[in-house]
């Protein structure tokens, strides 16, 4: 993988970084391991060029291990475009992340099946999605939340009730900051009306006075789902930081 020299988007200070991956795909036993820490009051931007391809993996799973470390009033957004599995894809992902009580952590994703020769939108294998989030305190670490996704058409019916309720794509986005409360959830649930497509949000405990939240949203396309994370994130990024809705000028 390769790393774009640092830009910046506007006048906060927050810095902007691009991966690349050149292969143009994960594929079957590839193992990428992503190592990133946000120093004390640092502010950082982490996105993708492009969406992230699995294409077939026979007789190995692709995998992607992340570790996420913010210091003291860090500040990390991540926003990567879409995770795309295609036909007879399997795929791991397993992010670990580590936050200090006054870090703000934003980040989004979205997962969209890829081309098949039917038509059918749930042809790949498998998909694991893991996210687990640590607050460090003086008196050690504690966990905060742990957001396991699995997905497995071929051994279960995915698009009814209770599961993919009929929708094709998925869309997540992982807040923690001292600042989340419940009025930020009612916000964030107005801020999602008016969409088509099916959310819910959800708030963890607290630790030493910082907080998580994460919405989920189902529905029929990237665009529909980008268009709702945009404007849930557009709310902070202004209401905290003062800076307008994210436009990363990839087109």
């Amino acid at each position: 993988m390769r790393v774009l020299r640092p830009h910046y988007l506007d006048d906060s200070g927050q810095v902007c970084y691009v991966l690349v991956n050149p292969g143009g795909a994960y594929l079957g036993a590839d193992l990428y391991v992503i190592d990133v820490e946000v120093g004390d009051g640092a502010k950082l931007l982490l996105t993708t060029q492009s969406a992230t391809k699995i294409y077939r993996t026979p007789g190995s799973f692709a995998e992607q291990r992340m570790t996420l470390r913010l210091g003291d009033g860090a500040q990390l957004e991540l926003a990567p475009d879409q995770l795309i599995a295609y036909r007879e894809a399997s795929y791991r992902q397993n992010t670990h992340i580590t936050v200090r009580p006054s870090s703000s952590l934003m980040m989004s994703e979205v997962i969209t099946p890829g081309w098949s020769p039917d038509g059918s939108s749930f042809r790949y294998e498998e998909l694991r999605l893991r996210s687990e989030i640590h607050v460090e305190t003086g008196a050690g670490t504690e966990l905060l939340a742990l957001d396991n996704l699995l997905v497995r058409p071929p051994l279960n019916d995915v698009t009814g009730m209770a599961f993919m309720e009929g929708f094709s794509h998925l869309g997540s986005l992982i807040v923690v900051d001292p600042r989340v409360d419940q009025a930020l959830a009612d916000e964030l649930h107005s801020v999602t009306q008016g969409h088509d497509a099916y959310t819910g949000i959800s708030l963890t405990h607290s630790v030493a006075g910082t907080t998580g939240l994460i919405v989920r949203s189902l529905a029929n396309s990237t665009e529909e789902l980008a268009r709702l994370l945009g404007a849930c994130t557009a709310l902070l990024r202004h209401n905290w930081n003062g800076q307008d809705p994210l436009n990363l000028r990839k087109h």
